[in-house]
């Protein structure tokens, strides 16, 4: 035998008895301190609220790379807030993690609003995710018979997906021939989890078996059609996470007694800066979905790219024959889980466990909350705008004067 073939188990075997320690190595706690004191060193600065966390480092694993602490936000809680939804019943205080000024209190006076009307109504009307790998043909011929071949044969594609995960279910192909390239559309059930990672896996196992199988020549995971943390105009057909409406009517004394303004105000102020959105051709209309979204994504350990595609929506404002104010939004790509990722580190779980969401069968119910949440955020800055109390809100609640400032500056 030759040299190299005598080392090549033995490199193989250090190679697997490493991995275990190489995985473990850099989120010990010394290994963190160690870090940290070195970025101190290079950058001249001190990491000291970096440094303070109740975290175990060793938990931040395959969630963190080179850590060296944790970043802290401000966190409050609006509510309470009424849900009579299919998943979420009954009042429920939502944690806001943000460093913006009135923001908690602006959802809080819609959460108000809306219990004195007497709740939201909340549904989830799709719940799936979705990969849109390309495949590459020789010609327009071999494109359009590869489309043939998966509509007619998508259980044995099916089996291959779902041999590498136990909880993600593939429900259908959609495929987009475009030329002699093809888009498929893989949409998935992927229970409480986001489940982005776990269906491309999936996904990268079907598309291997496809191109061993098919004149597909090759393939790219990712053709920029799913509108993974990206917005488009695919997204309100649903698809990329839940799709939720939630929806109340306010009378008109309500919207009187605690948002300063009148139903008819606020359709006004719908309908102008309607006209706005279409001018500037935005995806959808809202007031400001991305900042609850966001708030909420932090607190709850969501994956907060997830806002760009999730704050793709409608905010609808409408007064009734009685001349009262019906108020609704429209998530169809809300991205949001209870299990995986960022949901099960500290905070992040303890917050879940506020909204009684955390671990398994809770992600339909935490979407109804979510959505909840943002109409209580649309109907607040609406009525803020129609009343002319919004620079005065911020002013307010919204400017941060440390009193050492205001005492230097006297």
């Amino acid at each position: 035998m030759t040299k190299s073939t005598l080392s090549e188990p033995v490199a193989v075997a250090r190679h697997l008895d490493l991995v275990p320690r190489l995985k473990a190595q850099g989120y010990r706690k010394k290994d963190v301190d160690r870090r940290r004191k070195w970025v101190e060193e290079k950058t001249d600065c001190c990491l000291a609220h970096v440094s303070t966390y109740s975290i175990p480092s060793e938990e931040m694993r395959g969630n963190i790379e080179n850590p060296i602490g944790v970043a802290q936000m401000p966190l409050g809680v609006a509510g309470p807030l009424l849900v009579k939804g299919a998943h979420a019943r009954g009042e429920f205080y939502v944690p806001l993690a943000t460093t913006e000024g009135a923001l908690v209190r602006s959802y809080e006076r819609g959460m108000v609003s809306l219990n004195r009307a007497g709740g939201v109504f909340a549904r989830v009307y799709i719940d799936e995710n979705r990969i849109s790998p390309i495949f590459f043909f020789n010609d327009v011929r071999e494109a359009h018979g590869f489309v043939q071949y998966i509509r007619e044969d998508f259980e044995t594609i099916r089996a291959e997906a779902e041999s590498t995960t136990h909880h993600g279910k593939l429900l259908r192909l959609e495929p987009h021939p475009i030329g002699r390239e093809v888009i498929v559309d893989f949409r998935y059930f992927t229970a409480d989890a986001q489940g982005m990672n776990m269906i491309v896996k999936a996904t990268d196992k079907a598309c291997k078996w496809l191109v061993g199988h098919t004149q597909a020549l090759r393939y790219y995971i990712f053709s920029g059609f799913s509108s993974e943390k990206r917005a488009s105009g695919v997204l309100f057909s649903g698809g990329k996470g839940k799709k939720v409406n939630a929806a109340a009517r306010l009378p008109a004394s309500i919207v009187k007694s605690y948002l300063h303004t009148t139903p008819a105000q606020l359709l006004d102020v719908w309908h102008n800066t309607m006209l706005g959105h279409v001018q500037a051709n935005a995806m959808g209309y809202n007031a400001h979905y991305a900042n609850g979204l966001t708030a909420i994504f932090i607190a709850c350990g969501q994956d907060v790219a997830n806002v760009v595609n999730s704050a793709v929506g409608i905010t609808n404002f409408e007064v009734t024959d009685e001349g009262d104010l019906y108020a609704s939004v429209t998530l169809p790509s809300l991205s949001v889980a209870t299990v995986g990722g960022g949901t099960g580190l500290g905070t992040s779980r303890e917050c879940l466990e506020m909204l009684g969401c955390a671990g398994s069968g809770n992600a339909l119910k935490f979407a109804e909350i979510v959505a909840s949440a943002l109409l209580a955020g649309e109907i607040s800055m609406g009525a803020a705008i129609a009343s002319g109390e919004f620079v005065a809100a911020h002013e307010t609640y919204g400017r941060n004067r440390p009193e050492n400032f205001s005492l230097m500056n006297s």
